[in-house]
């Protein structure tokens, strides 16, 4: 049995007893301080385990959410599966990864998007979208990179939204939300692969100016 960090297992044992604060008393100095008092830890723990208050405990409860995803999908036979199919699981497994503390999560995004929050939130988005995506087996490293993980933070974000304000116990709507957003990026990613194989086939830029300025069967002079 592997034992858990004494400094990572009081952070989580805090963050498991704050939650049932949050939807009572937000993402506060607060809640942070019930949380302690439903534990073994010492009065102050919070200032120990979480310095940088209620914002690095929803980092910090983000991250762990990021771990649930990749257990999940660590399960599944990926080589048999779809790109839109992995993609679509990973972001199903991050929004069922808040389990019931929905109102908490709603929470987070509202305090995220205070002034001392707003870095906060991207990276947030950004974590969870690259986790997914090495999940999967991405492995670009060129500007794929990159505009992978933007376009799916932007899913995972109204994702999010939809998924919040869906209270049906299936999640059917938040679910349609979701394939249609997957939809439309795949047809996106479609049209630019498109777009870049007629490019690739047309004249280069350069040689065609060049070609205007000194002429293409222009003989060299001799002198």
């Amino acid at each position: 049995m592997t034992t858990l960090d004494p400094s990572y297992a009081a952070r989580l044992k805090l963050l498991e007893a704050t939650l049932p604060h949050v939807p009572f008393d937000g993402w506060s100095a607060k809640s942070l301080k019930l949380g302690v008092k439903n534990t073994d830890l010492p009065v102050g723990a919070e200032e120990l385990y979480f310095p940088g208050g209620a914002l690095e405990m929803i980092q910090f409860w983000n991250a762990e959410m990021d771990k649930m995803v990749e257990v999940e999908l660590a399960k599944l036979d990926l080589t048999k599966m779809r790109i839109r199919d992995k993609v679509t699981k990973g972001v199903l497994a991050r929004l069922e990864a808040i389990g019931k503390h929905e109102e908490a999560a709603r929470r987070a995004v509202a305090r995220t998007a205070l002034p001392d929050g707003l870095l906060l939130g991207p990276k947030i988005l950004w974590a969870a979208s690259d986790t997914i995506w090495r999940a999967i087996g991405d492995s670009s490293t060129d500007i794929n990179y990159y505009t992978k993980r933007t376009t799916l933070s932007a899913v995972i974000s109204t994702s999010l939204a939809a998924w919040l304000s869906d209270d049906t116990t299936e999640k059917t709507k938040a679910r349609a939300f979701l394939d249609a957003r997957i939809e439309n990026v795949m047809q996106f990613e479609g049209a630019k692969f498109k777009a870049k194989k007629r490019l690739a086939n047309l004249p280069n830029p350069a040689e065609v100016l060049g070609g205007l300025r000194y002429g293409r069967g222009r003989k060299k002079w001799r002198g």
